[in-house]
């Protein structure tokens, strides 16, 4: 299995993690999951290798969370995963999947736990320098 980046170009972590596995010397599979969203059945399968409930994955900023009232504490896990579907910019970033498991990578820097010969030092898009393992 590959290194597999489900990114949104757009997104500042999304590309400081894309930039990490790439520095760490992946060459990794890049999933635009906003033009080619999951499955549904793909969406799940991913919220389980992560171990997170559907609500842990949803992203507020830039997206119709709120107008969907998706804070409301009665929507389901299924209907969560519908939102999702409907609207895959709710589907927060970046995801990334490797033999070591599978994670949100938010922090950007929680990428290199996932890595087989994780970049040491790394700076982001913003200046702020990444060491790992950290000190």
């Amino acid at each position: 299995m590959s290194v597999i980046i489900y990114h949104n170009p757009n997104c500042g972590t999304s590309r400081n993690t894309l930039a990490m596995i790439k520095a760490s010397g992946e060459s990794p599979e890049v999933i635009l999951y906003l033009e080619t969203p999951p499955s549904r059945e793909r969406l799940v399968e991913l919220l389980a290798m992560m171990k997170l409930p559907p609500r842990e994955l949803l992203r507020r900023k830039g997206t119709p969370y709120d107008e969907l009232t998706l804070d409301d504490p009665t929507l389901s896990d299924d209907q969560l995963i519908d939102a999702m579907m409907a609207h895959p910019i709710l589907i927060n970033r970046p995801i990334v999947i490797t033999p070591k498991g599978a994670k949100l990578c938010r922090p950007s820097e929680q990428v290199l736990t996932l890595l087989d010969r994780p970049v040491a030092h790394f700076v982001k898009e913003d200046g702020e320098h990444v060491a790992y393992p950290p000190t």
